[in-house]
């Protein structure tokens, strides 16, 4: 697969605990990168453990930009919920994320959830910024990948709880987990690596629209 630069094309991923793969050998974002090789796409993961949409936008320039990727993942949400990041708050930096990387190199963005829990307090304060992200891809014309709206559905089928998909700390997946949540995201990026010409014309009408 060829960017439009005439490259091979970069797929950045910038996130948190889980795209960090914290406590676990083989992470989504490891999957990935196995998978998407043989297609010619690099993915690049500046991801840290416990980091949030705040670190998102004050490393902008060291993790992101710096590499000028052709496809921007990013998944933020958990860190940010529980570590009291306000609503307001993680949206604004989500937009300032996308604005700036729109300016400097105009990217496909793509915004990832995460997975569901099985208490029902988590599950309600997790829900408030997987709204966010719904609000903030509709309104700045990207791509959302729901990844708990998949997690959900598996559950279902396989009779399962959230806790045999994660560690003993619900909020991060084990590597079954983590094998979901890759599946997810590579059935989100498919679109475009099925037509690569998409990358080019989306970046061209949200250029238009900001």
């Amino acid at each position: 697969m060829v960017s439009p630069r005439g490259q091979f094309v970069k797929l950045l991923i910038r996130g948190g605990s889980i795209a960090a793969g914290y406590s676990v050998a083989k992470s989504y974002v490891d999957i990935m990168m196995e998978s998407l090789l043989n297609q010619g796409i690099e993915v690049i993961n500046r991801s840290r453990y416990r980091e949030t949409t705040f670190d998102g936008v004050d490393r902008f320039y060291q993790d992101i930009d710096f590499f000028q990727p052709d496809i921007l993942l990013i998944q933020f949400g958990i860190d940010d919920a529980f570590q009291c990041v306000y609503r307001s708050e993680f949206q604004e930096n989500l937009v300032q994320m996308i604005r700036l990387a729109r300016v400097r190199f105009n990217p496909f963005v793509l915004l990832a959830t995460s997975h569901t829990f099985d208490d029902p307090y988590d599950m309600d304060i997790v829900n408030i910024f997987y709204r966010s992200l719904k609000i903030v891809a509709s309104d700045m014309n990207c791509e959302l990948i729901p990844v708990h709206h998949y997690w959900a559905s598996y559950l279902d089928e396989y009779a399962l709880k959230s806790k045999d998909l994660v560690l003993s700390d619900p909020r991060y997946p084990n590597e079954r987990g983590h094998r979901i949540i890759a599946e997810t995201v590579m059935k989100g990026l498919s679109k475009i690596i099925e037509n690569p010409s998409k990358v080019k014309s989306r970046n061209i009408a949200s250029a238009q629209n900001e």
